[in-house]
């Protein structure tokens, strides 16, 4: 068996960044908190004020070699407005913004590589990708209501998702037709 590796995408709101990973093979776990911010041992309190300079992420751990990390930006990117530097959909603030938070060298290019990719594809247009790509920082595990809320919360979680505008967006940018 590989040895297991760490992602940790940043995507705006953790709760709709956690299904698109879960239940798939080589995907050994994923939980939802915060990185980037310089308050050590933050609160979603804290953080939510936008104050912290911590991101809402998802810490993925998965096994390169049945999951390899380039499938995981595949399923990254169309996730995400990487357009959008003030937030995503309706979550505004620092705390939403996209990032792509490297462990490794070998993350990074491919990271910056998948960018690149994305720029190029004329998707939005002339409008630049502000996603970044950082250096993997302290992870700080959120609160244990915010983990798999989508499935302790089910109702909340799919009406908030709902009025998001996250998957029209998806929709319109993303699907291929």
């Amino acid at each position: 068996m590989a040895q297991l590796q760490k992602a940790t995408f940043a995507g705006g709101c953790f709760w709709c960044m956690v299904t698109p990973f879960e239940e798939l093979p080589g995907i050994h776990g994923i939980v939802s908190g915060y990185t980037g911010g310089h308050v050590k041992n933050p609160t979603y309190e804290q953080v939510k004020t936008g104050n912290t300079g911590h991101y809402e992420v998802v810490e993925i751990t998965f096994d390169p070699e049945l999951f390899p990390y380039e499938r995981l930006l595949e399923l990254y990117w169309p996730q995400i407005d990487p357009t959008d530097d003030g937030g995503q959909f309706h979550d505004r603030g620092s705390q939403y913004r996209t990032a792509i938070f490297y462990h490794n060298e070998q993350q990074q290019e491919q990271a910056l590589q998948t960018k690149s990719d994305v720029a190029a594809s004329g998707r939005f247009g002339d409008k630049p990708i502000v996603t970044e790509i950082l250096p993997a920082d302290v992870f700080y595990p959120a609160e244990e209501y915010h983990q798999d809320y989508h499935k302790k919360n089910t109702k909340h979680y799919k009406e908030d998702r709902e009025k998001s505008g996250r998957d029209e967006f998806i929709t319109e940018h993303w699907q291929e037709s």
